[in-house]
């Protein structure tokens, strides 16, 4: 199909799938025609989205200056459930549709590796590890240990993917505490969970796991004086995204002992968002840390289907049907 051909284009202005045949499947397939970049700055997003009526973006921001600068953008879809790469209130202005991906795609995902996160920290594995292959077969190599069953098991936000976190983690023996200003506490304890404040959470998780978005609200929730409020044998979880937690905070409760160890599927410097990323992180040198690579999400079955649902999204869009999954209210006749 050529230019010529083609009902309009469709960006993806990033992504690390490695190929993007689902999307040129469902873009083609419709009559657009597909471009795909690897942008790593607003900047690169401008020069190859400018003149595109869709894009689909994993990591690169998508904010006003891009949004303003689009001639012909329609849609902007998401692959992923978060939108704080986009710029909503200006895609809203200039009539763009957003989209994103609902939680279901990968809830079974992150729900499991959070549980995998929580207890291999608690349990030592990857300290075990590290000791057996330099040679160390003792069970002290992972001392101090704590029995799971009778301990606080604490959620920051109680939505979809939290419940099933709690679900999974009422197996062990632990009491659930939960804290989401969002909800009644009525909803909290009819999914066999206690609801708190916020203190109260942080200051008695025996196991604390972040499930919150991320918001300008939610940014740097644990800073330094936060964590110096948690019990120094807690453990902190986090699948939701880096930035929740700052680095040199968690770097600073971590060497000394305000916090007994971590487990993070993501990083404040978000390196899928740089280009020449490498590991200088402090705390990647640290033994009572787990880190992952915002891979919580991940199987075989979740990418393939989050990235139909964003391809699809943005040909809904661009052949004059609803979003199933809009994130914002675009007024009709508003659209470029």
């Amino acid at each position: 199909m050529t230019r010529t051909d083609a009902k309009g284009t469709i960006l993806i202005a990033d992504s690390d799938f490695g190929d993007v045949d689902i999307e040129r499947a469902v873009v083609e397939g419709a009559g657009f025609e597909l471009l795909a970049a690897q942008c790593k700055s607003e900047d690169e997003v401008i020069e190859k989205g400018r003149d595109v009526d869709g894009v689909l973006t994993q990591y690169a921001r998508v904010g006003s200056r891009a949004i303003d600068a689009f001639t012909r953008c329609r849609v902007i879809a998401r692959y992923g459930t978060g939108v704080d790469i986009v710029d909503v209130t200006a895609a809203t202005r200039r009539g763009i549709q957003v989209t994103n991906a609902p939680n279901e795609w990968c809830a079974d995902e992150v729900a499991d590796h959070a549980v995998a996160l929580w207890l291999a920290a608690a349990r030592k594995i990857c300290q075990y590890d590290r000791a057996t292959r330099q040679g160390t077969w003792q069970w002290q190599s992972g001392e101090p240990i704590w029995r799971l069953r009778g301990q606080v098991f604490g959620l920051l936000s109680f939505g979809a993917i939290a419940r099933l976190i709690a679900e999974r983690a009422k197996a062990f023996g632990v009491e659930v505490w939960a804290h989401d200003p969002f909800l009644d506490e009525t909803e909290i304890r009819s999914h066999q969970a206690r609801p708190v404040s916020f203190d109260e959470l942080l200051e008695g998780s025996d196991y604390l796991v972040i499930q919150a978005p991320l918001t300008p609200q939610t940014h740097h929730t644990f800073d330094r004086a936060t964590l110096r409020r948690m019990k120094p044998t807690a453990l902190l979880i986090n699948t939701a995204r880096g930035p929740i937690v700052e680095d040199t905070a968690i770097h600073q409760a971590l060497t000394e002992g305000w916090i007994a160890g971590a487990a993070l599927d993501d990083l404040e410097e978000e390196p899928a968002k740089q280009r020449g990323w490498h590991p200088r992180n402090p705390l990647f040198t640290l033994p009572n840390v787990i880190i992952t690579p915002h891979a919580a999400y991940y199987s075989e079955e979740a990418i393939t289907t989050v990235r139909r649902i964003a391809a699809e999204e943005a040909v809904r869009v661009l052949t004059g049907q609803p979003a199933r999954y809009p994130v914002n209210e675009v007024p009709a006749g508003s659209r470029p």
